[in-house]
Parts: structure tokens; C-alpha cells; sequence
């Protein structure tokens, strides 16, 4: 790996023995073109952070949280562009030379559209329902994969390091610096939440929480209401 490189990927991951190899393979041409590719696994009990050491540039292990994750990875990285992608979520071809657009031009973040994988109508109305939102709001969630130049993200602070609506509050801020970029070609993320808690369900909760976040209520409150839905 060079001193420098256009794009750093970084990927929190937690307990994801199952299938992170197969995930990090999937990236191994990236890393071919000399893009850089970080892994920051959360303290997990199981064998992620071995199965993960061969397939990244580099490995950390980190407090649990995606945002502390992911400001860890940010911290070692030598990309001009930051991108972060969650385990479960796959990106589409050219996906870095779109996310390295922002390092010289106007806009200084971006985001790409999504596709959830599962094969019911509904879900490609959910998807288009979450892109139109991110258009209109200049709002990104996690599963968008929110790419943004490096210089901008540190001089900004990282991620608030707060239990859940770390996208959300980043996007705020920087949205004061630039609209994002919109990238069309969708990063595809797993329907595995939305077939288990039922979609219509998962929808309700994100809303109602994000409904709740702008309203002022605490993250830590909200990480509470998430967690206590999830398991029932």
C-alpha cells in the first residue's frame, strides 16, 4: 500500500464470522487498483477479525459502536475519500471512481442510492421511498454508503460517537458544506431485518425513531426503544 491512496473503505464489523470473508472477497479488485480497504471489527466473540485479517490492508479492533468503528478506521486511513460500508451492503461496479469524484470537485460528500435484495415489490417501493427522502433532505443513513473527502471529515470531527443516528447527525453537518453527490447505480443491502421483523413493522420503527431524533430526543434513548423493539 502507498503513502497515498484516492479511496479508503472502511467497514465496522461485529460478529460477522458467517459471511465476512465472503463479503471481503468481493472487494479484493479494489484493493487491486490501489484503493485502500480497512476493517474495524467491535471486540466481536467470535472468529471475524481472523477470517478478515487476510482480505484488508489493515485490521483494528475498537471500542464497540459503528462510530466509534468507523472514526477509528478514518483515523488510519490514507485515502483523500472516505468510504463507509457496512458489512451487509455490497456496492456497484465503479463504485469508487464515483465516491473519488469528491476529492477536487464542488461537492464534498455523497452518497449512493440502495436496493435491498429481497425479491418483494414492496421492498423496491422501500428503497425508492429512501432515496427520494436522501434527495429531498440531503440526508444519508448508513445503509447509502456516505463517502465524503477526508480533509472535510476531520475538520468536522468525525462521527459523534453517539449509540445510533451517527449518519443522520453527520449528514447535517455536512450538508452545510456541500449538497451530496447522488450516485444511481444502488449499493445493494440485505433484506435480512426487514424479513424478520416484517417490513411494514421495520418501517414504522425507523420512522417513528427518526421522527423522535428530530424532535431532540437523545440517541441513547433512542438505542434503548431500538434495541427494546428488535427483540420483540
Amino acid at each position: 500500500m502507498s503513502q497515498r491512496c484516492k479511496v479508503s473503505v472502511v467497514m465496522p464489523v461485529w460478529r460477522e464470522a458467517a459471511g465476512i470473508e465472503a463479503t471481503l472477497r468481493l472487494l479484493q479488485p479494489l484493493r487491486a487498483e490501489g484503493h485502500e480497504l480497512i476493517v474495524v471489527d467491535g471486540g466481536s466473540d467470535d472468529d471475524t477479525a481472523a477470517l478478515a485479517q487476510r482480505w484488508c490492508d489493515r485490521l483494528l479492533i475498537a471500542e464497540p459502536g459503528r462510530a466509534r468503528q468507523m472514526n477509528a478506521g478514518a483515523k488510519v486511513a490514507c485515502g483523500e475519500v472516505l468510504l463507509f460500508l457496512h458489512a451487509d451492503t455490497c456496492l456497484p461496479d465503479g463504485a469508487l471512481t464515483q465516491a473519488a469524484a469528491v476529492a477536487a470537485g464542488q461537492q464534498v460528500w455523497g452518497r449512493f442510492d440502495v436496493r435491498l435484495s429481497g425479491q418483494r415489490p414492496l421492498f423496491r417501493v422501500i428503497a425508492l421511498l429512501m432515496n427520494l427522502r436522501s434527495r429531498l433532505t440531503a440526508i444519508a443513513t448508513g445503509d447509502q454508503a456516505l463517502f465524503v473527502r477526508r480533509s472535510v471529515f476531520e475538520a468536522l470531527g468525525g462521527y459523534a460517537e453517539i449509540p445510533l443516528m451517527e449518519d443522520v447527525e453527520l449528514s447535517r453537518r455536512l450538508r452545510l458544506a456541500s449538497r451530496p453527490r447522488c450516485v444511481r447505480p444502488p449499493v445493494i443491502t440485505d433484506s435480512r431485518r426487514w424479513e424478520q421483523q416484517g417490513a411494514w413493522r421495520t418501517i414504522l420503527l425507523m420512522w417513528r425513531l427518526r421522527w423522535r431524533y428530530w424532535r431532540g430526543e437523545s440517541p441513547e434513548s433512542l438505542a434503548r426503544a431500538y434495541r427494546s423493539d428488535v427483540r420483540h
